[in-house]
């Protein structure tokens, strides 16, 4: 991580087109087209379940998706609206209405420009697996639950946002299934499943809408809820550009939401750019990446658009029909601003239950199940975290699951690494060689009177109280000299400072000199610049175990009571 230097924005884009070719531009084309008609029912069926019209969810592919690859750092990556922003868009705009989602999505977009600017894209990649997996699955079981309503054609009005008045609402009316729709969804559905196994290449969802949308119009007799029912005659007219008013009031009421918006679109991009590398063999530039996100979330709120963020199998699908620069991204969103002016009025004919089974659809392949079947073998932490980060998600939001999701994956975290830093005691003799790979042992004699304490592991708060805990428990007799030997302590923190600090005054107190043995550079640096080299003598700091115990034998001097006791 690098706070410092020039600012590392590089889009993808203007490298490509240094050494782009009409044989590149061919290939693009083809993978554009493809990416922009498997966008469509997707934007159409994201933007509607978020709590917005279909228009809002096509105008934010368009733009976002345009601004993603024109800025981005990924060659491949295709943005736009995605099922994982589903669940806290519609909270947002419950709570605070479409100006609040507005507010929210451009202070996440600033927050991701922030996040590149710092250069801290790597810095999310760190996000534990757990916790993306466990708020993933909890988006992909609320986007079903979402869905139950339109798909079994029950008619609610005004259905609960929390989970479970939600299905308790669906269960005390499932005797109002319109059977009717329900054919079509499962129709529908069932096209979806099967049109992969004929061949991966076809677009299942827009072939389900295709189909099922023509037999509902032609067919006599056929009547079911369609996006025009819902939605009036959409509009063809690019929006206007419009502002929001923003103040700290304001600020401070969304902050969290956008905060939200921010790292789950982080996190969705940067794996969605991580798998992508992976099959085309290519190199994200996170920081660019994030900013390009960044920017795509400050304008899309200006046309009434949601957050954008990278989607994997918008993405996959590009790769996998040959775009390799980001120009095929740029096709995709000319390709749905064509569809969006000329094609509109066919998009209100579309059944309501059509969408429901392409969303179905999407949930289940968002849950990972057989990721989260892979890590129920997994040590008993990694699974609180899940179980944690998936219950508070489903029940609660989103917010609320990533905050306490990290909370808990960092204390158990702590708590391992505190467990498996070990601190040793030593007299009489020892073995320099101990704990090392090296063959060439050296045992040092050690004074009576002289301790050895060795900390093996990173010397922070936890392990500073565990350490505090061992000195008093072992001591039997008052020693002349404390020997720390801190040679496998990678870093050190202010409350291990400050516990040592103490150990030392109070250890001088009672005329016991402390000399630390093997810190390294860092840590002595760390030290010093704390006061504890002027507290202790900076003689007292060795660089190496023999030396200091050479300076201890020295300040513990075998007495000639001491030379009876060894000979006895």
């Amino acid at each position: 991580m690098n706070f410092s230097g020039s600012i590392d924005f590089r889009p993808k884009l203007i490298s490509a087109l240094s050494h782009y070719s009409l044989e590149k531009f061919k290939n693009d084309l083809v993978a554009g087209i493809v990416v922009g008609i498997v966008a469509l029912p997707l934007a159409i069926a994201f933007g509607i379940a978020s709590g917005v019209s279909p228009t809002v969810g096509l105008i934010t592919a368009i733009i976002g998706g345009f601004i993603v690859s024109a800025a981005g750092g990924c060659s491949v990556q295709i943005g736009g609206p995605t099922g994982a922003f589903i669940v806290i868009v519609y909270n947002i705009i419950a709570t605070f209405g479409l100006e609040g989602l507005a507010i929210a999505t451009f202070m996440a977009g600033l927050i991701l420009v922030a996040l590149g600017f710092f250069r801290l894209g790597t810095v999310i990649k760190f996000i534990p697996y757990p916790i993306v997996v466990g708020f993933t699955a909890g988006i992909a079981l609320t986007i079903f639950s979402t869905q139950i309503n339109d798909f079994f054609g029950l008619g609610l009005k005004n259905v609960p946002s929390e989970f479970i008045p939600k299905w308790g609402v669906y269960l005390s009316n499932f005797g109002n299934i319109d059977w009717m729709t329900l054919a079509v969804g499962l129709a529908a559905l069932a096209i979806i499943i099967v049109t992969p196994k004929i061949s991966r290449r076809l677009p299942g969802a827009l072939i389900a809408i295709i189909v099922v949308t023509a037999v509902v119009s032609l067919v006599p007799g056929v009547h079911v809820e369609t996006i025009g029912d819902r939605f009036g005659s959409l509009p063809t007219d690019i929006p206007q550009p419009h502002g929001f008013e923003l103040n700290m009031a304001t600020i401070n009421r969304l902050l969290p939401s956008a905060f939200t918006i921010a790292i789950l679109g982080a996190i969705e991009s940067l794996l969605s750019a991580t798998v992508a590398d992976g099959v085309t063999g290519s190199r994200t530039n996170s920081n660019t990446e994030l900013i390009g996100q960044g920017m795509a979330n400050i304008i899309v709120p200006f046309f009434g658009g949601i957050p954008v963020t990278g989607a994997i199998a918008r993405t996959m699908t590009n790769i996998t029909n040959g775009g390799r620069t980001p120009v095929a991204g740029l096709v995709h969103a000319v390709v749905l601003f064509l569809i969006f002016l000329f094609l509109m009025p066919l998009i209100n004919l579309v059944p309501m239950s059509c969408l429901a089974a392409v969303l179905i659809v999407v949930s289940y392949n968002m849950s990972g199940w057989r990721t989260i079947r892979g890590i129920l073998h997994n040590p008993k932490s990694d699974i609180s975290v899940l179980a944690v980060t998936f219950l508070l998600t489903v029940i609660f939001d989103l917010t609320i699951a990533i905050e306490m999701g990290l909370l808990l994956a960092i204390i158990l975290f702590l708590r391992r690494v505190m467990e498996n830093t070990e601190i040793k005691v030593y007299s009489e003799q020892l073995d320099i060689a101990e704990g090392s790979e090296t063959t060439i042992h050296e045992v040092l004699n050690v004074n009576p009177g002289v301790e050895v304490y060795e900390i093996d592991g990173p010397f922070f708060f936890g392990v500073a109280t565990k350490f505090d805990e061992l000195m008093r428990t072992t001591l039997t007799a008052k020693p002349k000299v404390r020997i720390i030997r801190m040679r496998k302590v990678p870093f050190i923190d202010s409350t291990a400072i400050h516990n040592l600090e103490i150990l030392i005054k109070s250890s001088q107190e009672s005329d016991i000199h402390v000399v630390l043995s093997g810190v390294k550079p860092n840590v002595k640096e760390a030290l010093i610049n704390a006061g504890i080299g002027a507290l202790l003598g900076e003689d007292h700091i060795c660089d190496h175990i023999t030396k200091a115990i050479v300076m201890a034998n020295r300040l513990a001097p075998v007495s000639g009571a001491d030379v009876e006791t060894g000979m006895a």
